[in-house]
């Protein structure tokens, strides 16, 4: 399976981007998608994710402008971000699981792509 991702960039805060991740090479495995961001020097960590029923989670520093969603094929992720801030600048990276293993094991990664506020 490979994740590529693209909608990164630069943007001023209050600014808005989306991003897109496309799965190919699936063989028709299910997957489970999620987003994951590495501020400069930190450690990545998740921020939004869509479970096998299709309900997106978020951390609550992107809760209410962050949105989550997923095609009917499940092979492509989008994250639309309104309300951009500083903190949200990063590597932004698409992760995938398959469902079989109950969306718990992210095995699948993209290069990322790069958003910066200022």
């Amino acid at each position: 399976v490979q994740l590529v991702e693209s909608g990164g960039g630069s943007v001023q805060a209050g600014g808005s981007l989306k991003l897109s991740c496309v799965a190919s090479g699936t063989n028709n495995t299910r997957l489970c998608m999620g987003w994951f961001r590495q501020p400069p020097g930190q450690a990545i960590d998740g921020i939004a994710a869509i479970d096998a029923a299709g309900r997106a989670a978020y951390v609550a520093s992107v809760e209410g402008r962050f949105i989550a969603s997923q095609d009917k094929a499940r092979n492509t992720l989008w994250l639309q971000m309104d309300n951009l801030k500083p903190e949200d600048t990063g590597l932004y990276t698409c992760g995938a699981a398959p469902v079989s293993s109950g969306c718990q094991s992210y095995v699948y990664w993209g290069h990322g792509t790069q958003v910066t506020v200022s």
